[in-house]
């Protein structure tokens, strides 16, 4: 097998740009945030590229991608400390780029899944308490279900497909955040402005994410081809449907759409249509965005009316995204587009593959966060909220004038 210089080339770019949606998400979320702790909701992503890296090197991706046991989980010995990731293909993940791209545009997929996760427990971890979640979830929950899907695990050999992560990312964050909420508590807000801080920040963070998204969906065809243009296409139409049918939605409800709708709904359709984008054709792209817009919307509005303190809605946004999109490709699935077909029986394999992942995701993560409780403190103090994290925590302050 040869590498493609053409396929190489693409697949360098997607890699950068799924790397540039790590501080474009921290940018998001740090322009939604409290004024006194956007440094360190935008830490805790950028922190990421570090311990991840380094754990992806060491075990990460071999027991991801390495060799299958049980259909559970993947062989350590098989990648650990970069044995054997070299710049050939490797023949079974990638047959026209080096194995070592490979590895490291998975690598960025596994950097941004747990920052996504912590829009939804702002202000309810100290660092001590993230980075043990980053270690733990990314060990316990991540890395199996990515062997599951994409590394010749279980679910895979069921037949169950994930173009881009709308499973194993969006689905394991979203419903994560879920179970962080409830094993933390709400936050001890006491009569201070929940506002965004600063709008235009979090445009900025949208936009990168929006740019990074086209390397994120169309990246997962691994190669330059139709396949991939067509993943590309459909990320731009899910993210148009999905804001516009967000904001008719919010017309529709609330009399009224505000800026943080169109930024939140691009973000829906984006979510939503990333499992499906190397399997539906440009029409059901349209249908999935404007689903997307709706059952996202909805589920904002239940978790409020619930009063689930999810600080900055990643299980409506991200959690239902990606689990709605991942059952849609059962019914939106075009052959010719991809080698999935709509059926019944794919239908029940994604709803099933969706629904298992959710509830693991939920059980391991409440798992992980009361027993890690029960050890050290993992919250920071309540005066430490009230002043700021940003202050207390870091010494640091993202605006001279608090």
């Amino acid at each position: 097998m040869n590498i493609n210089n053409g396929d190489t080339a693409f697949m360098m770019l997607a890699t950068s740009m799924v790397c540039l949606m790590t501080p474009g998400l921290a940018l998001f979320y740090g322009g939604l945030a409290r004024k006194r702790n956007v440094l360190f909701i935008m830490m805790q992503s950028f922190i990421s590229m570090g311990i991840i890296t380094l754990m992806w090197i060491f075990g990460g991706f071999s027991l991801a991608f390495g060799g299958d046991i049980g259909g559970v989980i993947g062989n350590i010995g098989d990648y650990f400390a970069l044995n054997n990731i070299n710049f050939l293909p490797d023949g079974t993940q990638v047959t026209t780029i080096p194995f070592a791209l490979f590895f490291a545009y998975q690598m960025m997929f596994c950097v941004i899944t747990v920052p996504l996760i912590s829009g939804a427990f702002a202000e309810r971890l100290n660092m001590k308490g993230y980075i043990g979640l980053l270690i733990f979830w990314t060990l316990l929950v991540y890395i199996p279900v990515a062997h599951w899907v994409w590394g010749s695990g279980f679910l895979s050999k069921l037949g169950f497909a994930d173009f881009a992560g709308g499973a194993v990312i969006h689905t394991t964050a979203g419903f994560s955040a879920l179970a962080a909420i409830y094993a933390l508590g709400k936050r001890k807000i006491k009569n201070t402005s929940m506002a965004p801080n600063n709008l235009m920040i979090a445009t900025v963070g949208t936009g990168l994410l929006w740019f990074g998204w086209f390397g994120f969906n169309s990246g997962g065809a691994l190669k330059a081809d139709n396949l991939a243009a067509t993943a590309f296409l459909n990320t731009a139409i899910g993210l148009a449907a999905g804001m516009m049918s967000w904001c008719v939605y919010a017309l529709i409800v609330r009399k009224k759409v505000n800026f943080v709708d169109v930024l939140t709904g691009s973000v829906a359709g984006l979510a939503t249509i990333t499992p499906a984008a190397g399997y539906v054709n440009m029409v059901s792209a349209v249908i999935i965005g404007l689903i997307a817009g709706v059952i996202c919307n909805i589920s904002l509005g239940f978790q409020e009316k619930n009063g689930w303190d999810d600080a900055l809605g990643v299980w409506g946004v991200h959690g239902m995204g990606g689990f709605t999109g991942t059952i849609l490709i059962g019914v939106f699935a075009d052959s010719n587009v991809n080698t999935v077909v709509p059926s019944i029986h794919q239908l029940l394999v994604q709803a099933g593959g969706a629904v298992l992942i959710a509830v693991y995701s939920m059980i391991v993560t409440f798992i992980i966060l009361k027993v890690y409780g029960s050890i050290t403190n993992i919250k920071p103090k309540d005066e430490d909220v009230v002043k700021g994290l940003d202050s207390t925590l870091l010494d640091e302050k993202a605006y001279d004038i608090m």
